[in-house]
């Protein structure tokens, strides 16, 4: 068993926790899934890989294994011969992958009625008084990494490593649509209000109401996008 020595004794180096370490692939998909959340990168726009990389301070390898990983997660297009570019689905494909995706978030809140352990639902609870807490920062990525790690929790109190798997599916390709739904200003009283509703079902155990409360909170997810992409399309006409 291999000891390191410090100055106050030693230290079993195999009782040292080590923490995983990202690769510059994962450094660099993480940068650019914020700019592309943040508009930095808007819908639709080139992301020219020199620039990029050098912004970054990766190298152009690294850069092309990040976009391979968002290309398939969908918020990056790739083609032949030409530069990667932001994903813009449409409003009508949104609306579909929310549905799909309120149907599993029902399923998972229905499952960890009946599989979460108290722990899981003592740390849902505390996740959902975080996203409270973030609600009133001006920092909109801080707030909407509070609420995916709260759904991602219920997800994974549900115990279905498949369900798991096809909802973070769904969830890579809705990331930026669903963060521009939590940056709704004039709803997050609802949404806040959605949370509640869902923890104390699942805290009851109650799988009907944590399944429906599941379901009409990703229904107001597809209303907020809605409302962002009619308050966008306005602004574009008054500024031409």
């Amino acid at each position: 068993m291999a000891l390191t020595s410090t100055a106050s004794g030693t230290i079993d180096a195999d009782v040292v926790p080590r923490l995983p370490r990202r690769t510059l692939a994962e450094f660099a998909a993480d940068e650019l899934r914020k700019l592309i959340l943040l508009e930095k990168f808007a819908p639709g726009a080139a992301i020219p890989e020199r620039e990029t990389a050098e912004a970054l301070g990766v190298s152009r390898t690294p850069l092309r294994e990040a976009l391979r990983r968002l290309s398939i997660e969908g918020l990056v297009v790739i083609k032949p011969l030409k530069a990667p570019t932001v994903a813009n689905p449409s409003l009508a494909e949104l609306q579909s992958l929310l549905q799909v995706q309120g149907a599993l978030e029902g399923l998972a809140g229905e499952l960890a009625c009946a599989e979460a352990s108290d722990a899981e639902l003592r740390e849902i609870c505390r996740l959902e008084a975080q996203v409270s807490d973030r609600a009133i920062s001006d920092e909109p990525l801080a707030f909407f990494e509070a609420d995916m790690a709260l759904h991602a929790a219920i997800v994974q109190a549900a115990n279905n490593p498949p369900l798991a798997a096809t909802h973070a599916t769904y969830n890579a390709r809705l990331w930026r649509a669903r963060f521009i739904s939590s940056c709704r200003l004039p709803n997050r009283e609802r949404t806040l209000k959605e949370h509640t509703q869902i923890v104390s079902a699942l805290m009851a155990r109650d799988p009907r109401k944590a399944a429906s409360a599941l379901k009409q909170h990703l229904k107001t997810t597809v209303r907020n996008i809605v409302q962002a992409s009619a308050t966008r399309d306005n602004e574009e006409a008054r500024s031409k």
